[in-house]
């Protein structure tokens, strides 16, 4: 079974990028620089890529020297989720001065699929900004629809007694329940 990543860079249209190279030149990850470096260590593969890549600013304020609606977008629409202080922003060590990728044709798997999520934070007018918020609200609704059948799961369950019946609709309860879940970090509980 194809995975939903999987899926997410099939469809996702290669022409959308602008070639700013705003993404490139302020960067951030999902995880804190020390934890970062902890995967790192530990064999993980795209923390590994990752830091072969990006280097990090010292500091919140140099990284927005650099973009600072970027650093301030990620921040604000993460701050429900994650502290301030948590956050290490990035430079890519191959941008060009042309916004172009150095070393294109050696790039990163990570680089060939951002944005690799539908809830990437992609900077204020980016060429995928538009589709990446068209694909959240698919999700979403997919996730609804998700909800309302276990509801009706729920109501058949309360009118059946047949054991076998029963046991099939506790399968397919569990399914959906594991769906639902890929999407709660991304706050699947609250659609």
């Amino acid at each position: 079974m194809e995975s939903i990543e999987s899926r997410f860079f099939k469809e996702r249209p290669k022409d959308l990028c602008k070639m700013c190279g705003r993404c490139c030149r302020c960067s951030t990850t999902a995880y804190p620089h020390s934890e970062l470096v902890k995967l790192r260590d530990a064999g993980d593969e795209g923390a590994c890529d990752f830091l072969e890549l990006f280097e990090p600013y010292e500091s919140l304020e140099e990284a927005k020297k650099v973009d600072k609606a970027i650093v301030e977008n990620i921040v604000k629409k993460t701050a429900d989720t994650r502290p301030e202080e948590d956050y290490t922003f990035y430079r890519c060590r191959f941008i060009g001065e042309d916004n172009k990728c150095t070393i294109y044709e050696r790039r990163k798997v990570l680089c060939d699929h951002f944005p690799s999520s539908p809830w990437a934070v992609v900077p204020v007018g980016c060429g995928y900004e538009g589709w990446l918020f068209l694909k959240r609200e698919e999700i979403k609704q997919q996730v609804r629809k998700m909800k309302e059948e276990l509801i009706e799961l729920k109501l058949l369950r309360s009118k059946t007694v047949n054991k076998e019946t029963l046991d099939k609709i506790s399968l397919v309860e569990q399914k959906i329940i594991q769906n639902i879940e890929h999407y709660k970090k991304y706050g699947s509980s609250d659609w």
